[in-house]
């Protein structure tokens, strides 16, 4: 079974480089339902972002040792599965659910390596920013998916209760691509 990509692809022409949408270096800015300030459009209506088609397919994707890249989108997916895979690692200790909060909302906004970073674990699959202006860009489109992300990863992960889903913390262990974001022994 091929593991899930995004919806958000962009089409490709004959040539197959991608139709319209936006990008920063080459992964997509998407449009999200969130309140963070940065640079991501605000999504409109009720229809699925790529915040809550990464949440829904992290369980299988999470599997995957490898990954192909299939658009600018899918880039996003793979760093946000990357990205719950570290807030599941702060939750498998079981803090409550306002604990949690917190301490996801600090990780959403440390310091983090973005693509052409010599820390960043996947940079063969993202293009290095062209100028300062796009990598402060980048950082401020990561920060917003990462705040966005925590606060609904909360959610979904302790629904009403004030501890953790087991079925959410099963996957602790898993390595997306056998990458992390933390780097070896973090």
């Amino acid at each position: 079974m091929p593991a899930y990509h995004s919806s958000f692809n962009p089409e490709k022409d004959d040539t197959g480089k991608e139709i319209g949408g936006r990008c920063i270096a080459n992964m997509a800015l998407l449009p999200v339902k969130t309140s963070f300030r940065g640079p991501a459009p605000k999504a409109t209506g009720d229809d699925n972002d790529i915040i809550d088609e990464t949440m829904g397919f992290f369980k299988a994707n999470v599997f995957f040792k490898s990954y192909e890249v299939k658009g600018s989108a899918d880039r996003v997916l793979i760093y946000l599965t990357l990205y719950i895979s570290e807030c599941l690692k702060k939750l498998q200790k079981g803090p409550k659910k306002r604990d949690a909060e917190k301490q996801l909302q600090t990780l959403a906004v440390s310091g983090f390596d973005i693509p052409g970073d010599s820390g960043f674990p996947l940079n063969e699959f993202y293009a290095k920013p062209s100028s300062r202006g796009d990598q402060d860009q980048m950082r401020q489109y990561i920060t917003q998916l990462r705040q966005e992300t925590s606060l609904r990863l909360v959610e979904k992960v302790y629904g009403s209760d004030d501890q953790p889903s087991k079925w959410w913390i099963c996957f602790t262990k898993k390595k997306f691509m056998d990458k992390s974001l933390s780097g070896p022994g973090k």
